[in-house]
């Protein structure tokens, strides 16, 4: 159990009317910009922990986040139950870390050139630093979750980082394996995925002596909207735009990860068709990739991983049900829409 921490500074949550030109996006953080700003501060002087020499790769990987969605999962979280608190910065500087650190991993695994519009680390200056750099930024997120007085952060911090490796791994040994099972990949989806998403919110509660309830609701909604998050990845991996996205794409094929629409044509699929399948999670080679889209279409593999996405969404959003209307449970509800919407428009050429 999270024990509350009462003298912890509480970070003003802006709410003033919003521009409709804003994005959708921008206006489900809006309420906590400021929040996001000081997560991006604070990390960005946690690269002066490190060696000089070393800072130069932290600074590479830590300066270009995405859209900070974990510390805006903590932020909104924090709302949904109370205050949002100074020392939550610091709890989500700590799961930005580990997120970096695991896509920097990534990267090396999936032999990826392009992260958010630029070179991967890997690219950069090769595997052995990305892979020894991911370790440092692990082992100074577990660090920072030490430095708390109460263990509570740091055992949840250190559980959660088990299990995101733990789901690693398992996804690694099911490597060019076309007998997976639906429930062996969403298990795999909920440790290595949605696991920091469920701590992000269960976190969020740490300051505000959340009561049980409201703790396992939003640890559940973490873990249906990181699932379906890892499912929309996925599908993106397939269906998405290297252009739109900012990252190689079909390295998941590259790499023999067998994912939901593969996993609905392998089941839908005639003996042929299958062993077409087979062949190339097998033996990949870019040149078939049409070949492969053409068979995903031809078993509506996209339409199914759509319906499976918004089932997990739709479970996100009754887990809410325990909390009161708010609006940074409005938020909350909003990331389910606005990844619904991402859903949709997958697939579909501008």
């Amino acid at each position: 159990m999270f024990v509350a921490e009462s003298n912890s500074a509480v970070l003003a949550v802006a709410s003033p009317p919003l521009p409709k030109s804003l994005s959708p996006w921008k206006q489900i953080v809006a309420p906590v910009k400021p929040f996001l700003k000081a997560v991006a501060k604070r990390l960005a002087e946690q690269v002066e922990a490190f060696d000089p020499e070393i800072a130069v790769y932290a600074r590479y990987a830590l300066t270009n986040q995405g859209k900070q969605l974990r510390p805006a999962l903590v932020a909104l979280s924090a709302g949904a139950t109370g205050q949002v608190r100074d020392s939550l910065v610091t709890v989500a500087v700590i799961i930005e870390m580990i997120h970096l650190a695991t896509l920097v991993h990534d990267d090396v695994m999936d032999e990826a050139v392009i992260r958010r519009r630029r070179p991967t680390l890997a690219a950069n200056w090769g595997n052995e630093i990305s892979v020894l750099l991911g370790d440092c930024l692990f082992a100074h997120a577990l660090k920072l979750a030490a430095s708390f007085p109460a263990p509570d952060i740091c055992r949840a911090v250190s559980a959660a980082t088990n299990t995101v490796c733990s789901g690693e791994i398992l996804q690694t040994n099911r490597r060019h394996n076309h007998q997976i099972t639906r429930a062996e990949y969403f298990r795999i989806l909920e440790m290595k995925t949605a696991e920091l998403f469920a701590l992000s919110c269960e976190l969020g509660t740490w300051a505000n002596g959340a009561t049980t309830p409201e703790r396992r609701a939003l640890r559940g909604f973490g873990l249906a909207l990181g699932t379906a998050y890892q499912v929309y990845d996925d599908c993106v991996d397939l269906f998405g735009s290297e252009t739109v996205v900012g990252k190689s794409l079909g390295t998941d094929l590259a790499g023999g990860k067998v994912t939901l629409p593969l996993l609905v044509a392998f089941e839908r699929a005639g003996a042929a068709d299958r062993a077409d399948l087979q062949s190339v999670v097998k033996d990949w080679e870019p040149r078939a990739f049409p070949r492969v889209l053409a068979l995903l279409e031809k078993y509506d593999a996209l339409n199914e991983s759509r319906r499976v996405i918004w089932g997990y969404l739709e479970s996100a959003r009754g887990s809410l049900a325990a909390l009161r209307e708010s609006e940074s449970s409005r938020g909350l509800i909003g990331l389910t829409e606005f990844l619904a919407q991402q859903t949709e428009a997958l697939g579909v050429s501008a």
